[in-house]
Formats: C-alpha cells, structure tokens, sequence
C-alpha cells in the first residue's frame, strides 16, 4: 500500500468585527479552541473590541459533529493523523486570510496579534513563529507552547514577538509541566513571557479579557 497526497482547493470561513467608518490601526487574530466554531467565539470576546481594532475569527478547516455523528457542530485545528500536512494546511491558510485582509498598500498597517484559545493557542504561536505573517504579540490562553516549535531556528523572530500566557489555576485540562516546559524554553531563548493567572478552569474570563484590550 502507498501513500499519496494531493493539495486540493477548499473554501474556508472566519468572520471580521470592525467599526464601520473607523480606519484600522490594528488587527487582532482569534483562534478558537477543540470543537469550537468562528462565530460564537468571535461573539465571546466581545471585551476585546476597540475602535480602530479589527477582530478577525477564522475557523478551523476539520467540521465535524461533535456528538455520535449528528446535531451540534464543533471545528479542530488538527489531529495526529498527517498532523505535519495539517500544521502546513493551517499556516497557509492563516496567512492567505491576513494578506486578503490587509489589502494592496496597507502591508505595514497597524500591529498584528494572535490570540489563541487551547488547541488555538497552539495554531497561534505555530503562525506567529513560523508563517509569512508580521505577528507582533502572542496571548495563548489556556494552552502550553507547542513542545515540537523550533525555536531555535527562528531565534531573532521568537526574540521579537512579544509572548502572553493566560492561565486558570483550577484548569485541569492543561499539562503543567508542560506549560512550565515552554516557558523556561522562551526564557532560555532570552525572552521573558508575561503570565496571568485567574481563578477559573479551562475558560474565558470577561475581566481579564478586559485588561488583555
């Protein structure tokens, strides 16, 4: 039996949240977690809006009904299966996203932020280190640095992303050791992370969500 692979074309959704009428200085990308769909999370973060911000939510390329084949409908980043392909699928895809929105003229526009939400967490910090677009700052709420980022070979752009991690002390879903892992990997790098902590589980938190705006 071989294996075979072909890049097929396929249409992908997010959702955008601007002021009408407002220009935009800056432009925040907000990956949702396992299961999760673009348009209730982008609703979700509702704190995260300020005039001259545009939120952009894309959705994750894997749909699937999140109960015995049938009824609600949740979205995933990857899996283990070809999981390299899905990593590269991923970027490709969140960079096409960011040169569509950016338009001709407007490449140095604004700040650009990856924010990510578990499982988004990790397509988050994977773009911001490894994709063609100028991520400025990294939030990953609720999720370790992925332990298989190189980072190493992209020193001088890890050195200049500025790197937040958000985290609920009663979150029983997150590997500690390995949160602490990548912390002192960024820290061995020369980078000192900012750390919040909450006390709620593996969620969103209105209030710190206001003081990360």
């Amino acid at each position: 039996m071989e294996l075979r692979t072909i890049e097929v074309p396929r249409t992908a959704r997010y959702y955008v949240r601007a002021e009408p009428g407002t220009p935009t200085r800056e432009v925040w990308f907000l990956l949702h977690g396992y299961g999760q769909l673009a348009a209730p999370f982008l609703g979700s973060l509702a704190a995260l809006a300020r005039p001259g911000r545009t939120l952009v939510a894309p959705e994750g390329l894997s749909r699937y009904y999140l109960k015995r084949g049938t009824g609600a409908v949740g979205a995933s980043w990857m899996t283990r299966e070809e999981r390299a392909d899905e990593i590269r699928d991923t970027l490709r895809y969140l960079d096409l996203v960011w040169e569509g929105l950016r338009g001709p003229g407007r490449a140095s526009q604004g700040g650009l932020t990856a924010f990510g939400f578990s499982q988004g967490g990790a397509a988050a910090a994977r773009w911001a280190v490894l994709g063609r677009a100028p991520v400025a700052q990294l939030v990953s709420w609720g999720c370790p640095l992925p332990s298989d980022l190189d980072l190493a070979a992209h020193a001088e752009r890890v050195r200049a992303l500025r790197w937040t991690f958000v985290l609920g002390r009663s979150d029983e879903s997150i590997d500690r050791a390995a949160h602490a892992a990548g912390l002192a990997r960024l820290r061995a790098m020369g980078v000192e992370p900012t750390e919040h902590e909450f006390s709620g589980a593996h969620e969103l938190e209105p209030g710190l969500l206001g003081a990360l705006a």
